[in-house]
């Protein structure tokens, strides 16, 4: 079921003109079993992947059927491909997001990282991205997100990071998702505000560049200097753009992101930081409720 274009405008103005934060639940083979880990199941409690993939299937279940995660606070939420082959309450993992939920669903599409070179990880190659952007669409997919990292202020590096990103940015504008641009600086890099000026003039250039219908997301590292990316947020051919947590506690990365004027949060640990698969639903709901209140206040700023 693609999108209708009034689905899509519908969508587009929830992001756009809404408060509220994304949630990054789009953990994939690499990260799961530290958030399973973290969530109270320990690695001795499943033995393969399918094991390990129906597990967190059902903690991002119990966190998107939850009552308190709604549009309301929630503006969307970013999956993995496994989850977007499942279902949550027997409906299609985007469908119930936005039909239940009136969360916009979007869809992590890189592969993971290359080895470091030029202090920078690009993205690995993704072969069949057409057939998973195609997929994407037919599940009612809003838009894309993909990761790259930065680890020192190389010139090189960060411009080879933003090159590729918008090279694959405009391969999925081309199939009528909007991207989200993920260029993470590492938040113990020793050059992290060197390299946020350089990344800073790499992604204005590139978005000077585009055609004026071409329109992406971008999701930063929380900056060192309050509001540096004002002329990203305000630039005609971003809608939005989103903060990672990058390593920070929940408190010290709802600090940073209430600091910065019109950035709002996209958190994947910060965010579940606290839940535990121990849990009662009365006090999972609680701990919930509290994360999402906070991070959606930290996002009005």
């Amino acid at each position: 079921m693609s999108l209708s274009d009034s689905t899509m405008a519908s969508m587009l103005k929830k992001v756009t003109t809404e408060q509220g934060f994304i949630a990054a639940l789009d953990q994939s083979g690499g990260s799961t079993p530290k958030a399973l880990a973290l969530y109270g199941i320990d690695s001795s409690e499943f033995s393969n992947d399918e094991q390990m993939y129906d597990l967190v299937h059902q903690m991002r279940t119990r966190i998107v059927t939850n009552p308190v995660f709604t549009g309301e606070r929630v503006l969307g939420a970013i999956l993995f491909e496994n989850t977007l082959d499942r279902e949550f309450l027997g409906q299609s993992a985007a469908q119930y997001l936005w039909q239940e939920k009136q969360v916009v669903p979007f869809l992590k599409v890189d592969k993971g990282l290359c080895d470091e070179k030029n202090d920078v990880q690009l993205m690995k190659d993704i072969p069949a991205l057409d057939l998973l952007l195609d997929k994407a669409v037919e599940q009612g997919v809003f838009g894309t997100k993909m990761r790259s990292v930065i680890k020192l202020a190389n010139p090189q590096g960060i411009d080879d990071v933003v090159a590729q990103q918008f090279t694959i940015a405009k391969q999925i504008l081309a199939k009528g998702l909007i991207p989200i641009i993920e260029p993470e600086i590492d938040i113990n890099s020793p050059e992290k505000a060197a390299a946020e000026s350089l990344l800073k003039s790499a992604l204005l250039k590139a978005l000077n560049n585009l055609a004026n219908n071409q329109k992406v997301m971008l999701k930063v590292t929380l900056p060192d200097t309050d509001n540096f990316y004002a002329e990203c947020i305000n630039h005609q051919n971003v809608i939005k753009v989103v903060a990672l947590s990058g390593g920070y506690t929940r408190e010290q990365a709802n600090e940073k992101v209430a600091a910065n004027h019109n950035m709002i949060a996209s958190f994947s640990r910060a965010l579940t930081q606290g839940l535990s698969a121990k849990q009662s639903d009365e006090a999972f709901t609680k701990v919930l409720n509290l994360a999402i209140e906070d991070i959606f206040n930290a996002s009005k700023t």
